[in-house]
């Protein structure tokens, strides 16, 4: 992938790009980086697994430094466009986050956290735009069943006029290399897709299953593997992963943007509904980025969006940093 360079003078290191929330009144704390064998010599400088879908980008930026899963080789593709309009507008679908709005070619369009809308605002300048070409505005036109009225102007800094929706200054992200991507999703916790009302996209929650249809989406057991053995399972009987540059205390997640996009995190889940869990440390994870993530022994979960059935365990060594949970919390390094 080839590499967009930055010009903003930011720290490297971990803490810098960490979702850091310690509890209060919790005794989270503790390492158990002796638990389980050893990762293999050199684990932590593989490559993630290719077959999984799994990219490099464990973490994102404002600006977008993570990769997504589906780019292709640079930024070339999002700039080539940056000075076209959006034309007639779409809603496309996506698997992962829902109904999207698009322009005419297909290209998934972006808001930015840091923008305002009341009154509309774009605080993507410099090397920011470079990575996000703001959308011009003029011949935008509004996709089927959408309100027209939700398509207005800014005026940049630099004089030119933004197509915004709903107040909100519209993007597109240099990594999407084709149309129907959206790489830029949850980029650094600030940068999303449009939704058609000019919100945040996001897919639709799931209607609750029918009483005796099976478990509970919001629920934890223990599942054997035969060369894992015990490990954590979701309600829908999907492998439970941790983090190794995760951190017990203070509690905090490592993984943001492009990340969490790959690694959905394990939403709060009833002590009543986590059958052969530890109970130490079964606490929630307040993130900045609005989600609360559930942790086990204090160390917050995740699955894997390169699972794709129940039983599946693609995830684990990916990148040596990413491996199952064991009943009491602990990573599961052999395999």
């Amino acid at each position: 992938m080839g590499e967009i360079k930055m010009g903003i003078k930011r720290g490297t290191t971990l803490a810098a790009v960490a979702v850091v929330v310690a509890l209060t009144a919790t005794a989270c704390g503790g390492d158990d980086t002796k638990a389980g064998a050893a990762a293999p010599a050199g684990a932590a400088a593989q490559a993630p697994a290719s077959a999984s879908g799994a990219g490099s980008g464990d973490y994102g930026s404002d600006y977008g430094s993570g990769s997504g899963s589906a780019v292709g080789s640079g930024a070339d593709a999002g700039a080539g466009s940056a000075a076209k309009g959006a034309g007639q507008l779409a809603v496309a679908q996506s698997e992962q986050i829902g109904s999207v709005l698009a322009d005419s070619a297909g290209f998934t369009l972006y808001r930015f956290d840091k923008d305002t809308a009341k009154p509309p605002k774009s605080n993507c300048d410099g090397d920011c735009a470079k990575t996000w070409p703001a959308v011009p505005a003029g011949d935008a036109t509004a996709a089927a069943g959408m309100d027209a009225a939700l398509l207005g102007e800014v005026v940049r800094t630099d004089g030119s006029k933004q197509l915004t929706v709903a107040g909100w200054p519209v993007y597109r992200y240099s990594k999407d290399t084709k149309a129907g991507e959206t790489n830029g999703q949850g980029v650094g916790g600030t940068w999303f897709a449009f939704a058609p009302d000019g919100k945040k996209a996001a897919k639709a929650a799931a209607a609750p299953a029918p009483a005796g249809a099976g478990q509970a989406t919001g629920a934890l057991t223990v599942a054997k593997d035969p060369k894992l053995g015990d490990h954590i399972v979701d309600g829908n009987g999907m492998t439970v992963y941790r983090f190794k540059k995760d951190t017990a205390w203070p509690m905090a997640s490592n993984c943001t943007g492009d990340c969490v996009a790959k690694w959905p995190v394990v939403p709060p889940v009833d002590k009543a509904n986590a059958k052969g869990i530890v109970e130490k440390g079964f606490s929630v994870l307040d993130r900045p980025d609005g989600k609360k993530q559930q942790s086990v022994d204090c160390w917050p979960v995740y699955t894997f969006t390169g699972d794709k059935k129940p039983g599946d365990v693609n995830g684990q060594g990916v990148g040596g940093t990413w491996y199952a949970v064991s009943p009491e919390g602990k990573l599961i390094t052999t395999s």
